[in-house]
Order: C-alpha cells, then structure tokens, then sequence
C-alpha cells in the first residue's frame, strides 16, 4: 500500500483532532472491510494516519456467501492484508439469507463478537456522505419523523464499551474512488451494488446522479443538512428532558408513566415531539409521522382507554389519566 499525504488524509486529520473522542488516540479499531472502494479508501487513511494517532488496526471481513466467487475474494483480501502487516478476521455466514435487514443484523453481531475477541473498542466501518444522503432521503420518502431524519450520527454505541464510528461522513462516493486509486488500493467490487430489486441501488444509480448534475456535490451538502438535524436533535433533547420531567405521573401510576390530559393540553406539534421523546428513552425506535399522528389522534380527550402495539413486541396503553408502556420481558 502506497505511504501518501493528500488533502483527503488532511481532512480527516483535522477532524478527528477537533473530534477526539470519536477515535481516541491509541484506541484499538476493528475495520469492517466489504473488499469495496469506501472501505478500501478507510483502511488506506486510517493505515497512514495511525503513526499520528498510536490506533491499533483490526480488519473484519464478512463473507455473507450472497455472491459468486465470496469465498475466493475473501481469500484474497486475507492475502493482501497479511502482505500490509494488518491482521485480518474474516467470519463466513453460515446460514445466508438474500434479505438486507437479514445481512445487517448478522453483520452487526458478528462485528460485536469479533470486538470482544480482540479487545477493540470501536467498530469503525466505511459509510460515506453518499450512504448518508441515500438515507436521509429514503427516510424522508418514508414520511419519518424528524427524529428519524436526526438519528444518521457520525458515532453510536453498539454495546457498553464499544462504539460504532464512521470517519468517512466527511467523503463522497466521488472521493473515496479517488482516494483508493491514488493509494493504489486493490478492488473487490460486489456485484449485489448493482442489483436494482433493492431500494438504496436504484436510488443510487438513477436519482442521486440527476441530483449530482443539477448541483455538483449534492451528496456532501444534504449529507451536511442530517449532520445540522442531528446536532439541532440533540440540543433539542435537552429541553425535551426538562419539559417531560412535568409530565411524568405520581407514584400511584405505572412506571415512567405519562399524563395522559397535561400531554394532550399542549400544543400539536409538541405533543408529538414530547410523546417521540418519551418513547426513545424506553427504547421504542422513532416512529413515522403519520403513525404518530394516528397514535395522537386515538388519545384525545374524547377517546376512551386503548392500547397500540409497538415494534419489537411493545405495547402501549392507556386510560383516562395516564399512558404507559409495557415491554414484554418485564413484569
């Protein structure tokens, strides 16, 4: 792998120096690496910044066994990092299924365990400003609320003691291809990028290049707008804290129960905001827009007691004075 120092190198550099915490120095970091030009492009900068930060780099390589020839270029990849000095993991799916959420969710448990393994704290994978402009808008064709919109961070805890990062929120698609064959990087493509039955594909090949032509470096500017959305989110979390605070209910009701009446009394679009709020921090995902409207319609003072079933098999009741969740490994 070509030693280099570009402006790509300087970006990230200055970033994660104002951002200490999201890659703290010395850390060790298992690298998920699909073989693709993004993760490609992250293990050739965090290999030539790591003299400057003291990273112990681990690379993780998932063979999902959903395409010809996985095996192989696995093997290759193998091949390649132990001829760079990084020692590499490479996990086989041994029960592949052809369905996204499906290849996350092993992806994402694998990565976990592979951390445990090697003592990492930090799961760092190659999500580029493109991926992040490709979900906001697919979360925003979903109608998802706004606290959806705000969820796209650069860094999430996975577990207690071990973060997610994704260092490359500052790239484009453009730039990593760029970035990988100025390191002259090796390429393993995967062929499924291409498939159009999946959503992000089509979205990529036929809407984000309109985009990209009418105003050159969109990826990177509504990449920008989750970022704002997300640190606006968070400032505004802050005083959702204070406000649900009044709205918690006494003793005699359920656990972290609200007031049903005092909720209802405030205006639309904090009764949305506030009851989104109330619900994140018992670990309901954020809900669509227009099933939080429904869920608020269903409360008002005229309706009587009901329930509504949540993801992940939450329920939520209530009754005249109060409403309240009740997840289903708890008493």
């Amino acid at each position: 792998m070509a030693q280099a120092w570009s402006r790509y190198h300087l970006r990230l550099h200055r970033w994660l120096l104002q951002q200490p915490e999201l890659l703290p120095d010395g850390a060790t970091l298992l690298v998920a690496v699909s073989g693709g030009q993004d993760s490609m492009a992250l293990v050739g900068l965090l290999q030539d910044l790591k003299r400057l930060h003291h990273w112990q780099l681990q690379l993780w390589h998932g063979d999902h066994r959903l395409r010809v020839h996985s095996s192989q270029q696995a093997s290759e990849l193998r091949q390649w990092a132990e001829q760079q000095g990084l020692p590499v993991q490479i996990e086989v799916w041994q029960e592949p299924q052809p369905a996204e959420a499906a290849a996350r969710a092993w992806r994402y448990n694998a990565l976990e365990a592979a951390a445990r393994t090697c003592g990492a704290s930090h799961v760092v994978t190659g999500h580029t400003a493109s991926d992040r402009a490709e979900t906001l808008l697919l979360q925003l064709a979903r109608g998802s609320h706004r606290r959806g919109l705000a969820s796209l961070r650069p860094q999430r805890a996975l577990t207690p003691g071990l973060t997610l990062v994704r260092p490359l929120w500052l790239f484009s698609r453009l730039e990593t291809a760029k970035i990988r064959e100025q390191l002259d990087l090796p390429l393993w493509p995967d062929a499924s990028n291409e498939d159009p039955c999946y959503s992000r594909n089509r979205l990529r090949q036929q809407v984000m290049p309109v985009l990209e032509e009418l105003h050159p470096g969109a990826s990177r500017r509504i990449s920008g707008v989750a970022e704002r959305l997300a640190q606006e989110q968070q400032s505004q979390d802050e005083l959702m804290d204070l406000a649900l605070a009044g709205l918690l209910a006494n003793r005699q009701a359920p656990e972290q129960a609200l007031q049903r009446r005092a909720l209802l009394a405030l205006q639309a679009a904090n009764q949305r905001q506030l009851l989104q709020h109330w619900l994140g921090l018992q670990g309901v995902s954020p809900l669509p827009a227009e099933q939080l409207r429904s869920l608020l319609h269903r409360l008002e003072p005229m309706q009587g007691p009901g329930s509504h079933a949540l993801a992940g098999g939450l329920h939520l009741h209530w009754d005249r004075q109060h409403l309240w969740l009740i997840h289903p490994n708890r008493p």
